[in-house]
Parts: structure tokens; C-alpha cells; sequence
């Protein structure tokens, strides 16, 4: 059983005394306790309950707006400000607080219940219907359900998974429990359970809309675009007009490349909802990914004119690499990243999108500050941790020997198709891509996930990250499993390709993963696109990837990582030698017909001139190097990092002798 801590305890008597109605007891012994621990939660909340109760609301908003500093997403403080307003008879003012607090927390039937009588109160019928359609599912579930659904929701994950798994093992299925440990799962990054739950909630009940919608959602999250798009296509049936359900299924045609039919179905959500940032957005990044580069910038300026503080949209207009931000933008950005409004994720968006900007002008001091606050700010909210990779990365080079290899010749399913593009981001990939990719015998697909979920799937669920079962599990594995999992990957990827001969996989970080790619696929080829560790690491730190590459947020850590990924390639040279083609983006710049011919030679095709004019391709390009790959080779971004080597002395430092090796 768990000790409660003295702060734990004197919390519950607190709300014991409020339960009372106790108020003018607890008050003072809450702002007792708030010199000692100003920032905590509960009893911030407390407070602010009780000082409502006592009458005193300026005190009382005081105290929830103290809350909202450190806590801006606790749906309680949102409902008890609420609360507020109508005692003060401000209704329109109480529903924005309390819609704002459903929107966070959708069990808290105080709120719903109060919003039912405020839009009774100012005549809008169809609201407080829907408030009372809220109200009454609440009462219909189990209290333990809802109560898990709250703690979830306010981000108390662990109990809130304690009491959901419990009510399960009471109660056995159900529905909407279920539906909950699904969204748990996800928070837990065990995508694979909540598909599972959600696979099994609607064979019960297979009309649950919600529950197809969040089934729908994790599909794409695990990049299973097909499956998706036709759970979409059944909840269209069901509400054609429905927002969430087009933009899930425009999200799966994305997936799937379909990109004609994503702006199609987006531009439909725009003529329904043209002020909504969020669909302007979407489109502005499929129009890019097809090459409409002023179509997009059009929609990424109606993006910010419909929120004026969306970073995402002034991150995507720098990561077109060739944007350049007027005095205005300039401007209007800083303040935004100034104001004490502007949230975390538009924050961080906007310290990069200035960089982007300073750097462009040649202004490198107040390029790297921003940079380098965007980068604190994106590591102080990762999870990541250097020593996982490193301990996979020591187990490979254990496991993954000559001997072995050479007791599993042959093994896998030999289909020659797949060209594996792998590496660290940033060195050079998507070039290698276009290259190949404007072969007649190739198609460019995308950064597949396949391998990724392979690998999961062989770890295991709930696995030990600082003792994987993964990559000792290979040693366990028989020919069948390989050949089946060679089998699988070449079926899964099929949705990807057109028919031609030969398909590219550029997942970068596949070369964690190359022993495991020549069990299944012997046949496959394998190229390492790499590039100068000081420019790569550098190109790295003024990247915001959409999703990923946690370990490029600071200098220890992408250091760190370049160097594991040196000792990783050079174990896979040594004990698979000649399996590998290494491909160095410095030789590409200076030498690209030579270097054309290499590659495709090592591939097994002959040399088409329409490689050498890849930036001729129209195909459509997703990666950050976009712009770039449709433009002449270029040599300007070679030795960028030497204008902020004032302030990257620490990098070298920390990639030690990776300057010096990298070519070996």
C-alpha cells in the first residue's frame, strides 16, 4: 500500500472541511499551507473554492489566475471561474469559462449542468439540450468510470488507469471503460492496446461513433492508412458533414499519398468553416507536399490571419526553407512569442520560425537565441533518454555478430524490390531519394513506419527500456519468422506503390535496425546517407520535426547520437562488409554525376539522366528538404554551421573525434 505524504493528507481534510461546508475553516489553513508549496494544485483550488463560498471573488479570481500560471490546463480551475462569473451574473463570461472547462474535462457534470441553465437563461435551446444530453450519458455511466475519465482528462494517467483496470476486472467489458484505457494507452505511447481495446468495443457495440472515431485516429498513428481511411469512410456514411470524421480521412489519403483527394476533401471543410486555422493549415501542407508552393504560403498567411498566434502555421512558411519573413511577420512574431497568452507548442514553433527568419538576414546572434530558447523549451518537455539508444545500440553489437549472420545466410523472403535510404535526419536523404526516385524503375514512397512496428511488435508489450527483449529476441527467431516477417513488410508497403520495379523506404532511423532488415529482406539494398557531423548536428538543432527525433533538442543529445550512430555503422560494415553503401552528402554536392552513377550501380540500374535532373520530379516530397529537392543542387548549405561557430564550440567538443572519423 502506498504511504500518503503530509501534504497528500492535509489536502483531503481540507476538502473534507469544504465538503462540510466548512469554508471560512479551510481557507486560512490552505493559504497556510500555499506559503510553503505556492504552486500546488489542489490547494490553489481549494482556495479559490473557498474564497467564492466566503463571497470574496476578486480574492478568489486572484487565486485561480495564479493557478492558471503554472496549471493552465486543469479543467477545475476553468470550471470554478465559471462558477465565479455567475455570481457576479455573467453569463456570457461563465460559459466561455465553463465550455473551456468541458472542453478540457467532458465528465464534470457541475459544469454541464450549470451550462444547461445559462443557455436556458439566454434563450439558445439547442445548447442547453446538448448540456443536458451530457448530463444525462455522465449519469449513465458508472461513477468509477467517470471519475477515471476526469482524472485522465486532467492528466492524472496513472490513477486513472488503477481505477479503470480495476473497475474491468470487477465488471468485466465495458464499452465506454474500455473506450477510456484505449486513450490511456495512447498517453502511454502502447498504441498496439489501444487498438486492441477499441477493435474489441466496437465488436460490442459496433454503432459507437466515438469509439471508431479514437479506433480511426490510432490507425493513423500507427501509420495503418488503409484501415484507416476505411473506418472513416464508415463513420461518413453515418455524418458526411462531420468535420472530425473528413479530416480523419483526408489525414489517411495523406498517408496513403492520395494528396489530390486530401485537398479535395479539405477544401470542402473550408467552404463549410472558412475562419478555422486548423483547415488552412492542413491544406497548406498537402498543397506543399505536391509542389503548389504559392498556394500554400496563401493558405498559410489565411492560417495566421484566422489565429493571429499559430505558430505552426509561421514554423511551416520557415520550413520552406526558401520563405523569406518580411518586418511586418518579423514583428508580429516576436510579439506573440512574447505575450503571456501564447501557448507552449506555438511558443516553441515560433522560436524556431525566428531563428529561421534571423538566420536568413545574416543576424546569427539572435538566429542561435532563438534557436536555442526553442530547443530548451522543446527538451524540457520530452521524455527522451540518450542511454536507451546507447544500450540498444551496445546490445546489437552484441548480439548481431559475423557468426550469427553467417548461421542465418539465406534466411527471409527474397524479393529485391525494397531501397532502404537510412541515416540521421538532416544528412542529405531526401536528396538521395529524389535521385533515385526519378529513375523510370524506382517509386518514392515515404518515411515509412513498417520497420518501427516490426520492431515493437518483436519487443513486446510493456517493454523494459533499460533491458530490452529487442534485439535479443532476434537469437529466438527461426527462417519461418523472418521469411514471414519479409513477407509482411513487402504486403504492408504494397499500398505505397504504383508497379514499378523498385520502391525507396527512407526511414532515417532505420540504421538501428539494418541486422534486422537483412534477416528479413537479404535482398533489399541499403544506403547510408551521411554527412559532415558538425553540419548535420547544427542542421539538426534549427530543425522542429512535426513528430520524433526527440534526441535533436540540444547539443549533448544530438552529439550523443551521432556518435552511437558512427559505432552502430561501423559494426554493421564490419560484420556484413560490402552490405552497406555509404553515401556522403558532401561527395554528392561536389560530384553529382559520379555520385549518381555509384548509387544506381549499387542498386542494379542503369544510368537515366533524368536522376542528375531530379529536381525536374514533380513528385510529392513531405520531408523538410521539400523546396530544396526541387531546386538544382546547391552548395550553400555545406558550411552554414561556420557562421554560428561562436556559439558551437560545445558541439565539437561533444562530438569529439566523430569529426575526424565520420568518413572513415
Amino acid at each position: 500500500m502506498l504511504t500518503q505524504s503530509p501534504l497528500e493528507h492535509d489536502v483531503l481534510r481540507l476538502r473534507s472541511l469544504q465538503q462540510e461546508g466548512r469554508h471560512a475553516e479551510a481557507l486560512p489553513k490552505a493559504l497556510e499551507l500555499l506559503r510553503t508549496w505556492p504552486e500546488n494544485r489542489d490547494l490553489l483550488l481549494i482556495a479559490a473554492i473557498a474564497q467564492r463560498h466566503l463571497m470574496r471573488i476578486d480574492a478568489a479570481m486572484a487565486t485561480l489566475d495564479r493557478l492558471e500560471a503554472c496549471k493552465p490546463g486543469f479543467s477545475r480551475l476553468h470550471q470554478e471561474r465559471g462558477l465565479c462569473h455567475v455570481v457576479r451574473k455573467d453569463a456570457p463570461l461563465a460559459i466561455a469559462s465553463l465550455v473551456r472547462a468541458v472542453q478540457i474535462n467532458p465528465a464534470l457534470m457541475a459544469s454541464w449542468n450549470m451550462l444547461a441553465g445559462l443557455y436556458r437563461l439566454i434563450g439558445d435551446g439547442a445548447a442547453a439540450a446538448e448540456a443536458g444530453r451530457q448530463v444525462a450519458t455522465l449519469k449513465s455511466l458508472p461513477a468509477e468510470v467517470v471519475r477515471g475519465i476526469s482524472l485522465f482528462s486532467d492528466g492524472e494517467t496513472a490513477a486513472a488507469e488503477q481505477i479503470i483496470r480495476a473497475f474491468l476486472l470487477r465488471h468485466g467489458n465495458h464499452p465506454e471503460a474500455m473506450r477510456v484505457l484505449a486513450k490511456i494507452a495512447v498517453a502511454n505511447d502502447a498504441l498496439d492496446d489501444s487498438e486492441t481495446l477499441l477493435a474489441a468495443v466496437l465488436v460490442l457495440q459496433p454503432e459507437y461513433h466515438a469509439a471508431r472515431h479514437d479506433y480511426t485516429h490510432t490507425l493513423i498513428q500507427r501509420h495503418k492508412h488503409s484501415q484507416a481511411l476505411e473506418q472513416a469512410r464508415l463513420l461518413l456514411k453515418v455524418d458526411p458533414d462531420n468535420s472530425d470524421y473528413r479530416s480523419l480521412a483526408a489525414t489517411a489519403l495523406v498517408g496513403l499519398g492520395d494528396h489530390d483527394a486530401a485537398i479535395a476533401l479539405y477544401r470542402a471543410m473550408i467552404a463549410d468553416r472558412p475562419n478555422d486555422p486548423e483547415f488552412r493549415l492542413w491544406i497548406a501542407h498537402a498543397l506543399k507536399t505536391v509542389g503548389q508552393v504559392a498556394e500554400a504560403i496563401e493558405a498559410y498567411h489565411a492560417a495566421i490571419a484566422a489565429r493571429p498566434d499559430f505558430g505552426d502555421a509561421y514554423w511551416s512558411l520557415a520550413n520552406l526553407k526558401l520563405y523569406r519573413f518580411s518586418d511586418d511577420e518579423i514583428a508580429r512574431m516576436r510579439a506573440q512569442e512574447a505575450a503571456s497568452t501564447t501557448g507552449a507548442t506555438d511558443r516553441i514553433h515560433l522560436c524556431f520560425a525566428l531563428g529561421k527568419a534571423f538566420e536568413d538576414r545574416g543576424e546569427a546572434d539572435e538566429a542561435w537565441r532563438n534557436y536555442e530558447r526553442g530547443n530548451a523549451l522543446k527538451r524540457a518537455e520530452s521524455r527522451y533518454r540518450p542511454e536507451i539508444i546507447e544500450t540498444n545500440t551496445a546490445r546489437q553489437i552484441e548480439i548481431c555478430t559475423t557468426g550469427f549472420f553467417a548461421q542465418r545466410a539465406g534466411w527471409g523472403d527474397d524479393s529485391p524490390d525494397p531501397i532502404f535510404i537510412l541515416g540521421l535526419p538532416r544528412a542529405g536523404s531526401t536528396l538521395l531519394e529524389q535521385i533515385l526516385a526519378s529513375h523510370s524503375q524506382v517509386e518514392g514512397t515515404q518515411e515509412l513506419s513498417d520497420i518501427q512496428r516490426i520492431v515493437i511488435e518483436i519487443a513486446g508489450r510493456d517493454p523494459d527500456l533499460d533491458n530490452p527483449r529487442y534485439p535479443g529476441a532476434l537469437r529466438d527467431m527461426n527462417a519461418e519468422d523472418f521469411r514471414r516477417l519479409g513477407e509482411r513488410y513487402m504486403a504492408d508497403t504494397r499500398v505505397y506503390r504504383t508497379g514499378k520495379p523498385f520502391f525507396i523506404d527512407k526511414m532515417p532511423n532505420n540504421f538501428r535496425h539494418i541486422g534486422l532488415i537483412h534477416l528479413m529482406l537479404p535482398r533489399a539494398r541499403i544506403i547510408d546517407a551521411r554527412r559532415d557531423p558538425m553540419s548535420c548536428c547544427f542542421s539538426n538543432l534549427k530543425q522542429l520535426f512535426a513528430q520524433g527525433q526527440e534526441f535533436t533538442y540540444s547539443i549533448a543529445d544530438i552529439a550523443r547520437y551521432y556518435r552511437t550512430y558512427l559505432d552502430l555503422m561501423r559494426h554493421w560494415d564490419a560484420v556484413l562488409p560490402g552490405r552497406v553503401l555509404r553515401v556522403q552528402h558532401e561527395d554528392v554536392v561536389h560530384d553529382l554525376e559520379g555520385s549518381v552513377r555509384r548509387m544506381l550501380a549499387y542498386c542494379g540500374l542503369s544510368f537515366e539522366p533524368a536522376c542528375v535532373d531530379f529536381h525536374k520530379n514533380t513528385r510529392s516530397v513531405r520531408t523538410p528538404s521539400s523546396e530544396q529537392v526541387r531546386q538544382p543542387i546547391f552548395r550553400d548549405g555545406l558550411e552554414q554551421w561556420k557562421r554560428f561557430e561562436a556559439w558551437l564550440e560545445p558541439l565539437r567538443d561533444a562530438l569529439a573525434d566523430a569529426t575526424a572519423k565520420y568518413r572513415e
